[in-house]
């Protein structure tokens, strides 16, 4: 591709690609490239029963939490299952665990981390394992569009909300401008109480989540909602639009819910009549206004849980979690297919695997730390009393 041609394409040159080769390293990343140790091998048969040995050996000493995006084989030996912010919670809860071992992306080890106490360790399987969506809103990034914002006059009136799919960093920017955390549940709930606070609100880092709730749930208009791009001066935006929006959009999005499209829920409803569409409101908007029904893992969940037998389902959220419900509930006589035709696994979750898991259980089993997920103090501090203002939400 041509330079005309990537800037016409409004695509931005990033050393994200030789991260993931694993051939440069930015400390400023969420992203990792180096696991310290030798990881078993894949083929071993011996896998599952060492990790068994190993989770025994612990006792209750280790917590196990898994994502609903991570694969099978993983699953297995979770203690609990749930989005990011349920487990954060649940190993609070938790509190006898020296070791919380989190089977998710790094976003969500440190969500732990800020909420178990100081004796408790945060441990992820895979320091590779980020997320796309986090990375695209770093610290600086978001203090430089905060002095744009200040420039144009609004930053007063701007009251930043973040979604749980975010940096340490940013969650801690987020309570020290008076913020809050949302999750796809409650972020309906997170805007309202941000609407109190102020006339406008920056949302990071889903431009997608963003929308659809001020959209869908609250009845505000495509057009009180802009695009900040980090990548372009001033988030290419000029005062007069920052004066007249409503909600301030970060360009960013979640590389599984962004790949599904209005063709996608076309498709399936002429290939499976009478299909009910449900997806995840990190899809793009048109995808959402199409769909039957939208709603976070955990709705999407309960409502196939709550669906009549011989009910057919299409799904537009992570296949991992697709392919357990549609397991779960074949027996039931309930249909359960993925939204597209194309596979769509979240890369980075799937790197934990059994072998991460493995290496990791052996090594706390026989009292070696490894792949702790540390967040400094002051950032702590302020990432929890934004969390905080989400859980007092209303």
């Amino acid at each position: 591709m041509t330079t005309a041609q990537t800037q016409e394409l409004d695509v931005q040159p990033t050393p994200l690609a030789l991260l993931l080769l694993g051939r440069e390293a930015d400390p400023r990343s969420e992203r990792g490239v180096e696991c310290p140790g030798d990881l078993p091998s894949p083929s071993d048969p011996d896998l599952v029963a060492r990790a068994r040995a190993a989770k025994e050996k612990l006792g209750d000493k280790v917590f196990v939490l898994g994502h609903h995006y991570q694969r099978d084989e993983v699953i297995q030996f979770a203690d609990v299952t749930g989005d990011s912010f349920k487990l954060a919670r649940d190993a609070a809860a938790r509190p006898e665990a020296e070791y919380i071992v989190f089977c998710g992306v790094h976003f969500m080890a440190e969500s732990a981390d800020i909420l178990t106490s100081d004796d408790q360790k945060v441990v992820l399987p895979d320091l590779a394992a980020g997320c796309s969506m986090a990375d695209m809103a770093t610290a600086e990034q978001v203090a430089e569009c905060w002095d744009v914002l200040t420039e144009a006059g609004v930053a007063e009136q701007v009251v930043p909300v973040s979604y749980m799919n975010s940096s340490a960093d940013i969650k801690a920017f987020t309570g020290k401008h008076g913020g809050t955390i949302c999750t796809s549940s409650n972020a309906e709930r997170a805007l309202n109480w941000a609407f109190e606070q102020g006339e406008k609100v920056l949302f990071l880092p889903d431009q997608h989540l963003g929308r659809n709730t001020a959209v869908r749930d609250l009845g505000m208009s495509l057009e009180d909602c802009v695009v900040y791009n980090p990548h372009r001066p001033n988030g290419g935006l000029s005062a007069e639009e920052l004066r007249a929006a409503k909600m301030i959009l970060w360009r960013g999005h979640c590389s599984v819910h962004g790949r599904f499209s209005l063709d996608s829920v076309d498709d399936v409803r002429e290939r499976i009549p009478g299909v009910n569409v449900l997806v995840h409101p990190e899809c793009k908007h048109e995808v959402v206004a199409a769909a039957d029904q939208v709603g976070s893992t955990e709705y999407i969940i309960k409502a196939l849980e709550a669906a009549p037998a011989g009910s057919k389902w299409a799904i537009g959220t992570e296949l991992n979690l697709v392919r357990r419900l549609a397991n779960r509930f074949a027996a039931e006589g309930k249909e359960v297919v993925f939204l597209d035709k194309t596979v769509c696994f979240c890369s980075t979750m799937n790197r934990i695997d059994l072998p991460h898991l493995v290496w990791t259980l052996e090594s706390l089993a026989d009292g070696t730390l490894v792949n702790r997920i540390e967040v400094d103090r002051e950032t702590e501090a302020f990432a929890k009393l934004a969390l905080e203002r989400m859980l007092a939400l209303p």
